[in-house]
């Protein structure tokens, strides 16, 4: 999959209140950072190799490079990694006591990872970054396709999981010293060239969408499943991480087409594509 460019916006426009001298300071100074910093190819790749494997070393849960469970604690240990060994601490220090949160989210099909600033009424700017555990653990299965990350080859989970981290760690630091992010600029690439060697600011992703039209099964498909030692017949409406099917049914919701039918979600694997026929659902009626 290639991630479309994505402009990160405030939740509020309310204008930003001054940030204190010392805070400001830690700005000024990792503002400097992200415009000059260049650690060098072989210093980039010692250094992030060693935040992989003392991550595996730590962590409960990420405890091979194939990972199949990852906890919010290890995305604080990569910032917290991160930020020591490429930006000197600033960008903790820059945040202040707000800091920032981090979540795993199964609900993001599409883009790797996300950084959000939050500004509450009280004025204070909280962020969130998330990674898109779906795609994570989705992707590296035996026969699949070359997966990168900011143009960069990845051999398994846990090179894509530290390459989208670095991504939304220049979102996070270009946000601080800026009020503003956007990978499709020249700035944020160049920052995320010199600090993490990318070379492209989309990712190539396996997602759910791919991996189901690799089986042959797609919005609109025919497809048969087993339920309840039934087997049932319908038509994929849409596909996340499960498959939506629509299953004609007397009892159901009447649709647009003037049909009745029942929603089913049936794991990818379940599914069997049958040959196709007939017009597809537009909506409920």
């Amino acid at each position: 999959m290639s991630a479309s460019d994505r402009r990160h916006r405030r939740s509020s426009q309310a204008t930003s209140p001054r940030p204190d001298a010392g805070r400001g300071d830690f700005i000024q100074s990792l503002t400097r950072v992200l415009l000059t910093g260049d650690p060098g190819k072989a210093r980039i790749r010692s250094r992030t190799h060693d935040i992989g494997r003392r991550l595996l070393r730590t962590s409960s849960h990420v405890c091979e490079p194939n990972f199949t469970q990852i906890h919010p604690d290890d995305l604080s240990f990569l910032f917290s990694a991160y930020d020591e060994r490429f930006l000197h601490g600033l960008c903790g220090k820059a945040l202040g006591p707000a800091g920032v949160t981090f979540r795993l989210s199964s609900r993001m099909t599409r883009a790797g990872g996300k950084t959000t600033l939050l500004r509450g009424p009280d004025g204070v700017d909280r962020f969130e970054i998330a990674v898109a555990t779906s795609i994570l653990f989705d992707g590296f299965a035996e026969g699949d396709p070359e997966v990168s990350v900011g143009g960069l080859v990845c051999r398994h989970r846990l090179d894509a999981l530290q390459r989208l981290f670095e991504h939304e760690l220049v979102h996070l630091a270009e946000w601080l010293c800026w009020d503003e992010s956007h990978c499709g600029r020249k700035r944020f690439q160049d920052i995320a060239s010199r600090l993490f060697l990318h070379r492209a600011h989309t990712h190539q992703l396996i997602t759910r969408s791919e991996r189901a039209a690799a089986r042959g099964i797609s919005v609109g498909t025919r497809v048969t499943f087993r339920y309840q030692g039934k087997r049932l017949r319908g038509r994929v409406n849409r596909v996340t991480k499960r498959a939506t099917v629509l299953v004609e049914d007397p009892a159901g919701t009447r649709w647009s087409d003037g049909r009745r039918y029942v929603r089913y979600y049936v794991p990818l694997a379940g599914l069997r594509s049958v040959a196709a026929g007939g017009g597809q659902p537009a909506g409920q009626g």
